[in-house]
């Protein structure tokens, strides 16, 4: 008996010890059973707290804050440290900034902080890009050396490899979102939070953290300290939510473990028809993962009382490259049209921001050729142009029109990831937005109500935004070179029969998929009546129904969210 009572303490305090371990390969993710006990506890606690009221509001802040950085320690570890050190600077230089009667030492602060949140960014997903550039531009010989490592290793005991970028998760994420803060105090739209607690909860609130969506300042800041409310309708959209993420996100999983990556990895083996299926199933697939966790996100979020903005809306729907993106992963193109696009200038016009920042891309472009001649061949490109656009008032017009979209897109690419597959899907959707904008003007289908018109365009959207996935979704540039070749060379036609049954299961899922995506706005709310009339008894066996079904299609091991990596 007391050998038991030893075991069974012994396998308790083991268990302890593993919730409180961090594990580099096995971030904390929202599909694991794990996350499920954890945001169970979670919600019990704040049942505790949920209620006090007045200036007692700050211990539920303080209580989602603390559960925040735990959750962000079990998918990053040691780099808590970095979010820590965002959040106290910030709060301080945003206090800097709004009480500054000074225009200049404003300006001052809030290029101090903006700096501040680029270099971090620069040097956690960047710095050993920029180390093996410089080598093959100068012919040098300097090693990569990560200085974050050698300082963790020494004072808290990890193991990094002190040669290799180790990628902070979500650190993109909460870094536009300390941008959007210092910068909205700057415009006057907000007043900065008078707690850091406040502040850190902004930041950090659990939910968004590592994958989004991006949340901006003003449009959640002012939520903090209202008083909790959740009506009985609310509390079904967050179930709903909920289940609808958790479902994509397994059936992401299950199209790329089935077809997608084996033929990504290898295009070659593959005909050109199983090449063409895996680019439109990689469509799916990282819109289903994507839109999944900011699904669950948003309904989690709404479960505490917190309410975050829609970050996609069926984008499949959209009839040209221009619409795909107001409905793509729509917190951070709002990120980058408020913040960025509008600050160059917009469809007003070049200013002269935007030719620093086409210097910086320009610079940027360079490394990764590893030449200087891209930095000549580029500025003598612009050179041209901005002389032949002083005699051509056309060309002026288009110019100074589309190269704000251009430098948003490259930028939009090069925040992915330092890659020449990044910078051409990020300038192939750019150039499709210009092309887009001056096909409108001459465009017979402009304002048409036909429904053969309307299909086309928006297949045909499809496939150009999943011909760009495959330079965002191959690994090198000649794997992507190689799926192109396939996709325009050597078409059997004879073995796509045999193909569609190899592929039966994966295939009449995925076509599913795009059905259920392609539903009319009106069949989709009264499917959203019909489930917000359920009762609230009737969501439990519901869920329990939804986890089976789609346990049948899980594998052993959940594959981390695709945004993850950025």
């Amino acid at each position: 008996m007391v050998d038991k009572l030893e075991n069974i303490r012994s396998q308790f305090l083991n268990y302890i010890i593993e919730a409180f371990s961090f594990h580099l390969n096995e971030p904390l993710l929202f599909t694991q059973l794990f996350f499920w006990i954890f945001l169970l506890i979670v919600l019990g606690g704040y049942i505790f707290v949920y209620n006090l009221q007045g200036e007692k509001v700050k211990w539920k802040v303080l209580y989602l804050l603390l559960v925040s950085f735990y959750f962000y320690y079990k998918t990053s570890g040691v780099f808590i440290i970095l979010l820590w050190y965002v959040i106290i600077a910030d709060f301080f230089i945003g206090k800097k900034i709004y009480e500054s009667q000074n225009a200049s030492t404003k300006k001052w602060w809030l290029t101090l902080s903006i700096a501040n949140s680029l270099l971090l960014l620069s040097y956690f997903k960047y710095s050993q890009f920029f180390v093996e550039s410089f080598n093959q531009l100068f012919h040098t010989n300097f090693q990569y050396v990560n200085y974050f490592s050698i300082f963790t290793n020494a004072c808290f005991n990890t193991h990094f490899d002190i040669d290799k970028l180790i990628f902070p998760v979500g650190i993109s994420f909460f870094l536009f979102q300390t941008m959007s803060y210092i910068i909205d105090i700057y415009q006057r739209k907000v007043e900065p939070v008078n707690s850091i607690i406040d502040y850190g909860f902004f930041v950090c609130f659990f939910p968004h953290l590592v994958a989004g969506p991006i949340v901006k300042a003003h449009d959640f800041l002012y939520q903090i300290r209202m008083p909790y409310q959740l009506t009985i309708l609310e509390f079904k959209q967050a179930w709903w939510l909920i289940m609808k993420g958790f479902t994509k996100k397994t059936i992401a999983d299950y199209l790329a473990i089935q077809m997608i990556d084996k033929i990504f990895d290898n295009p070659n083996y593959f005909t050109s028809y199983e090449n063409f299926l895996a680019i439109i199933g990689y469509s799916y697939q990282v819109y289903a993962d994507f839109s999944g966790y900011t699904d669950m996100a948003i309904g989690i979020a709404l479960l505490f009382g917190y309410r975050l903005k829609k970050n996609f809306n069926y984008p499949y729907k959209a009839q040209s490259p221009s619409e795909f993106w107001q409905r793509w992963h729509i917190s951070l193109s709002s990120w980058l049209k408020e913040y960025l696009y509008i600050p160059l200038g917009g469809n007003r016009g070049i200013t002269w921001a935007s030719y620093i920042v086409l210097l910086i891309i320009t610079l940027f472009l360079t490394l990764l050729y590893g030449s200087w001649w891209m930095f000549v061949f580029i500025v003598l490109i612009l050179l041209v142009l901005i002389i032949w656009s002083k005699y051509n008032a056309s060309v002026k017009r288009a110019f100074e029109r589309d190269v704000n979209i251009m430098v948003t897109m490259l930028l939009g690419g090069l925040w992915h990831g330092s890659s020449w597959l990044f910078v051409i899907w990020g300038g192939l959707n750019g150039l499709a937005v210009v092309v887009h904008k001056q096909w409108e003007k001459i465009s017979p289908f402009r304002n048409t109500n036909s429904i053969i018109v309307k299909l086309s365009l928006m297949i045909l959207t499809l496939l150009f935004i999943s011909f760009t996935r495959i330079f965002f979704r191959s690994q090198t540039l000649e794997s992507a070179n190689k799926m192109i070749y396939k996709l325009f060379n050597g078409w059997e036609w004879k073995y796509i029969g045999e193909i569609n049954w190899h592929y039966k299961d994966v295939l009449l899922l995925l076509i599913l998929m795009y059905i259920l995506h392609w539903m009319p706005e009106k069949w989709r709310e009264k499917v959203f009546q019909k489930i917000y009339l359920l009762p609230i008894w009737l969501l439990v066996p519901i869920t329990c129904i939804i986890v089976l079904l789609m346990y049948q299609l899980m594998s052993a091991e959940s594959k981390p969210f695709i945004y993850f990596q950025f």
